[in-house]
């Protein structure tokens, strides 16, 4: 039987060869999970410059403007070469009382051809990204209207029939032509149309309400008033019960349970003698129509609506 040998492996030999088995895993797992591709890397980078160019995009988001619109710009009016905040701002300033009235006027918005940067400002043509230091100066932007906005929650929307920007979604209204204005789509098949009817000034503010950023609502006779001072109309003549069109002096809601109060007021008021038997015109505000009724100190009620919203036209 030939010899056996056995090599005696010292501490040193053993944590040699450890560290040679170590570094041999290594190697075999870097080889396992190699280092990124340059298409990879190339993606990486195109990642981090869109993160930076949305974050400067938005920077100052809802900082700036004034308090008609969150902005990040000023405009230049071309009727005054002027800077302001905006198209509202300017009117306010150059229709001020204090102001000479025949230096008062309103800008011409279309003909807005300047805006300024409100961050760097840099004067510019009109755009939604500034030239110099490429922040979006209004997140809703309409060239037409050289409108900017960073509060986009208004749904606004240029309506090529107003010619203006409005407000509520494009969703939840129509343009009447013939009206010349945007209404609820819940008024769509129901408003009696009067042509015009924002193109004049509120029967009780006398802001012009075709450009009025207050909320409007439309009377069931077709005319238009601001909502605040139709509430305001009716606290002022709720002692009187008669709620009127200030334009046409139709009734502007259901007075049926009016009426009735007039009715019984009527017959508890009897008129003296001398007055009994006397008779009056009538036109009647809601109807239309002209009727020969018996006098009342009350009121006349008309015949063929039973309203009491009429007028005495002839003794």
């Amino acid at each position: 039987m030939g010899k056996v040998a056995f090599t005696e492996t010292t501490s040193e030999q053993l944590g040699s060869k450890c560290m040679q088995d170590i570094t041999l895993k290594d190697y075999e797992a870097e080889c396992t999970h190699p280092y990124p591709s340059d298409e990879e890397c190339k993606l990486v980078e195109e990642s981090k410059d869109h993160t930076n160019a949305v974050e400067l995009l938005d920077k100052g988001y809802m900082q700036y403007g004034c308090p008609h619109y969150r902005r990040r710009c000023r405009i230049r009016a071309p009727c005054c070469n002027e800077i302001f905040d905006c198209h509202h701002c300017h009117n306010d300033a150059k229709n001020n009382i204090n102001v000479d009235q025949k230096l008062r006027h309103d800008i011409p918005r279309h003909q807005v051809e300047q805006v300024m940067c409100s961050l760097c400002g840099t004067e510019q043509e009109v755009q939604q990204i500034c030239i110099n230091c490429g922040v979006c100066m209004g997140n809703y932007f309409c060239e037409t209207c050289k409108l900017f906005d960073d509060d986009i929650s208004k749904k606004q929307y240029h309506c090529s029939g107003c010619g203006i920007c409005r407000i509520g979604g494009r969703e939840n209204f129509f343009h009447c032509y013939k009206c010349g204005c945007c209404y609820s789509m819940v008024l769509k098949n129901s408003h009696p149309c009067v042509e015009g009817a924002m193109h004049h000034d509120c029967p009780v503010c006398f802001e012009y309400l075709f450009e009025s950023r207050n909320d409007v609502t439309v009377l069931p006779c077709g005319h238009t008033i601001h909502e605040n001072c139709l509430k305001d109309m009716r606290e002022h003549y709720q002692l009187c019960d008669r709620y009127a069109c200030p334009l046409c002096s139709k009734s502007v809601c259901d007075m049926s349970k009016v009426w009735e109060k007039f009715d019984m007021e009527i017959a508890a008021t009897p008129m003296p003698q001398l007055y009994q038997n006397k008779k009056v015109w009538i036109l009647c505000n809601d109807c239309g129509k002209t009727s020969h009724v018996d006098y009342h100190v009350v009121a006349q009620k008309c015949p063929n609506c039973r309203s009491y919203n009429t007028r005495q036209t002839r003794g």
